[in-house]
């Protein structure tokens, strides 16, 4: 599934995390993204223009560019125009201080300087460096502007050999959030509002080696939380499936029913928006075996129990300002198991989405969908990415429930 055609433009600063942004050029070129690449001296050092003409189908720019006398109009000023968005990445010190105080002395900060468009910034460096304070400093003075989005920096095994923060984020969060702002044009309409959001299929476990599950990954719930964090909400996300948990977002990881029942009540008073998209088993074996059981000892019949009805109790326990949504992963009719699973469990709204479809449901990247609200108002999704489902979910609750009971900005 490809993002809609749409202009970026992509700065590289110098860093050895410049080789990662050639994963982001490519993917974002084949998804049909345009691009168009400007270098400072200081990447030059690490990567060459030609890998990233190479890969964006266009020249790669640098400063040699901006002095030269062969545009009809200034570079930079034609450049501003264009973008669509802006990122960089990565983002340098010296970039950084330049950028909190309105400096331009190359074609990438005359070029900021220059458009209106969002700009999405990345920073990676040694970790005494990211936390000398002027660093911090100028990183908070950064984020005050409401045009600058941040990807965080992550931890780990840095090219200094050192271990800890200043870690560029990864190709795949960075193209995430690039999808993001290309749907939203930057506008951060979640702000101040807390998300919660359970991911993942559960596992009710027979002997610490079988259990009874089912094909979830938890990409849906994951493209949820990355949206939601993308436009401003805090969000927490509650997750049965190995996930690596986006920067920026509180993760708790859980196993079973019985443990996302009881972490998803505990952070319910304090949240406006809930979805429910886990894949939660409905039962669960009576009884558990802390050693694996033999074979035989299985028999042809399971004695098996129910599990906590997770939606429903939420349900019970949320107060009249509170948002809840359900999901509804149907084969055949999706939208009469939908409705009636709205109304019993008394949701605010309901997704519902087909597993027996291509390129749908369960471990696939994209996915479709009918959005149901209590008012009867109906929606299709039609298949796209699960992040732009997950954002067309938040701009049809913004709709919704702004129009309905001021519940959304």
């Amino acid at each position: 599934m490809t993002i809609p055609s749409q202009r970026v433009l992509i700065g590289v600063c110098g860093g050895i995390a410049a080789y990662k942004v050639c994963e982001v050029v490519s993917q974002l070129f084949q998804r049909g993204v345009e691009i168009r690449v400007i270098l400072t001296n200081a990447a030059r050092e690490f990567i060459q223009p030609l890998t990233f003409s190479t890969l964006s189908r266009h020249r790669a720019y640098t400063d040699a560019d901006f002095w030269q006398p062969i545009y009809s109009r200034p570079l930079h000023i034609e450049l501003g125009e264009w973008a669509d968005l802006i990122v960089i990445a990565p983002l340098t010190a010296n970039t950084l201080a330049k950028l909190a105080y309105g400096m331009a002395d190359n074609l990438l900060t005359n070029t900021v300087l220059a458009s209106p468009s969002p700009v999405l910034v990345a920073p990676a460096m040694n970790t005494d460096m990211w936390e000398q304070p002027t660093v911090q400093d100028n990183w908070q003075k950064l984020l005050r502007y409401n045009r600058y989005h941040a990807i965080d920096t992550a931890s780990g095994l840095l090219a200094c050999d050192r271990v800890g923060a200043g870690r560029m984020a990864e190709p795949g969060e960075i193209i995430s959030y690039v999808e993001s702002l290309l749907h939203t044009h930057g506008k951060r309409d979640y702000q101040g509002q807390r998300v919660l959001i359970s991911a993942g299929g559960t596992r009710e476990f027979l002997d610490p080696v079988r259990y009874i599950g089912n094909p979830s990954t938890g990409k849906m719930g994951l493209a949820l939380a990355q949206a939601a964090q993308h436009r401003g909400a805090s969000v927490t996300l509650i997750s049965s499936s190995h996930l690596n948990f986006p920067l920026g977002v509180r993760g708790i990881s859980v196993v079973s029913a019985e443990e996302m029942h009881s972490v998803m009540l505990r952070e319910l008073p304090n949240q406006n928006v809930i979805i429910m998209s886990a894949a939660v088993a409905d039962v669960k074996p009576r009884d558990f075996s802390p050693q694996k059981l033999p074979k035989h000892a299985l028999g042809e019949n399971l004695s098996l129990t129910s599990v906590p009805d997770i939606v429903a109790d939420l349900a019970k326990h949320k107060q009249p300002q509170q948002i809840l949504v359900g999901f509804a992963a149907q084969t055949g009719d999706i939208l009469t198991p939908a409705r009636e699973k709205l109304q019993k469990k008394q949701l605010d709204a309901i997704i519902a989405n087909p597993i027996d479809q291509p390129d749908s449901g369960f471990q696939s990247d994209t996915n479709q969908a009918i959005f149901l609200d209590r008012q009867e108002f109906i929606q299709e999704i039609p298949q796209c990415s699960k992040l732009k489902m997950a954002h067309i979910i938040y701009d049809l609750l913004g709709k919704r429930f702004h129009r309905h009971s001021d519940r959304l900005p």
